[in-house]
């Protein structure tokens, strides 16, 4: 029997690769996405490499996309096994220079995006007594930072989320996984959305930060690294509560461990704006 995996926000990115590196492992892998225009270059990767993917529409802000999703993944392969929840936006934008509106989207797609997708695969893995869940995080996921506040907090609610369904689940055998990328090459700036108004009072500190994210980002992790360890952790008896991946990511993590609160306070100030 077909291993079922599902990935959500498959058309670039972690998404793009993780669905890829599944199939690769032998998932039948449902590469998801808003706009299944986007599916031509995974589809040809996959007709070469003899690859068992396929494109359907599933955007998480609609949940009528989600229930038909998975209903016709049930009903052809009856089971699903992993969930790989990638889909979301980076939003930029210093507190002050965000709406409500702004804060309320950004939610809605990086945070209950994931719950309405979780929500609807629950009831076919409690059934089946199996299933692994990933949720990609960010390292931004426990270390805030300035001008993503919104972003941040939406990663920082999945951590908290994914913790309390670890105890849920676990006696149903699904497993949840925690992915903290650092900063991914290229991807970052793909799914950007800037807020900051030309008058803002922020607008300095902000160009700086972005500056220094973008030039994060062309030495950043590639996504297939991310994706390679989503495989190594589904594929797992027992898998980390979390996966941190990229120098960057372990190198926060580790400072933030071993430094007092206002000791790595003062350590991101001179890493942001020295």
């Amino acid at each position: 029997m077909d291993k079922v995996a599902i990935v959500t926000g498959s058309s670039s990115g972690i998404g793009f690769e993780t669905a890829l590196a599944l199939a690769r492992e032998g998932y039948h892998t449902y590469a998801t996405m808003r706009d299944i225009k986007k599916g031509d270059k995974i589809l040809d990767i996959a007709k070469k490499e003899n690859l068992k993917i396929r494109v359907i529409e599933l955007d998480v802000d609609k949940e009528d996309t989600i229930k038909k999703a998975v209903e016709d993944i049930t009903s052809e392969k009856k089971r699903i096994d992993v969930l790989v929840n990638n889909a979301g936006y980076f939003l930029v934008g210093c507190l002050e220079d965000l709406t409500i509106s702004d804060l309320k989207d950004q939610f809605e797609t990086n945070f209950f995006g994931v719950v309405r997708t979780i929500q609807a695969v629950l009831p076919t893995m409690r059934s089946q007594k199996s299933g692994t869940i990933v949720n990609v995080s960010s390292v931004a996921g426990r270390i805030g930072f300035p001008v993503t506040p919104g972003y941040i907090s939406t990663k920082f609610a999945l951590e908290g989320l994914s913790e309390s369904m670890r105890y849920e689940l676990f006696p149903f055998g699904i497993k949840t996984i925690i992915i903290e990328p650092g900063v991914i090459k290229t991807n970052l700036f793909a799914t950007l959305k800037k807020t900051t108004k030309q008058d803002s009072p922020y607008k300095d500190m902000t160009e700086k930060v972005m500056n220094g994210l973008l030039m994060m980002s062309e030495m950043g992790t590639p996504p297939q690294e991310v994706a390679k360890t989503i495989v190594k952790a589904v594929s797992s008896e027992s898998p980390l509560p979390r996966y941190p991946v990229g120098n960057d990511a372990i190198m926060f993590l580790e400072a933030k461990r071993d430094k007092t609160d206002i000791e790595f306070e003062n350590y991101i100030k001179k890493e942001l704006f020295s």
